[in-house]
């Protein structure tokens, strides 16, 4: 009977977790070059890293510049744009070329 529940409650917390992902997230670290109220900088290497924010963003500590972050992020699309493969272009119908006929001597 105890196995039994905790087979039981190990397949319950299993699904949860499935349940609950999410798109995958990313991380960045790297000192702050800006930070305004709509997005942050950030210096990874000699690459700067935009990335938006908004007031749903959890920020823990004085986020300013210069100092070291590190974001945790997901990619969202922002718009999707369908290019209709089913419609081909119509193969060019081609006349056939002229018969050749014989000159006259």
């Amino acid at each position: 009977m105890k196995s039994f529940l905790m087979i039981m409650g190990a397949l319950i917390i299993c699904s949860s977790l499935v349940f609950a992902a999410g798109p995958k997230t990313y991380q960045v670290t790297g000192p702050v070059l800006e930070a305004k109220d709509d997005s942050i900088t950030v210096q990874k290497g000699k690459e700067k890293w935009e990335i938006a924010k908004d007031a749903a963003t959890k920020v823990t500590g004085d986020l300013k510049v210069g100092s070291k972050v590190t974001i945790e992020y997901t990619m969202k699309a922002a718009t999707i744009e369908v290019k209709d493969a089913a419609k081909k272009a119509e193969p060019k119908k081609t006349e056939p070329a002229p018969a050749k006929v014989p000159a006259k001597k």
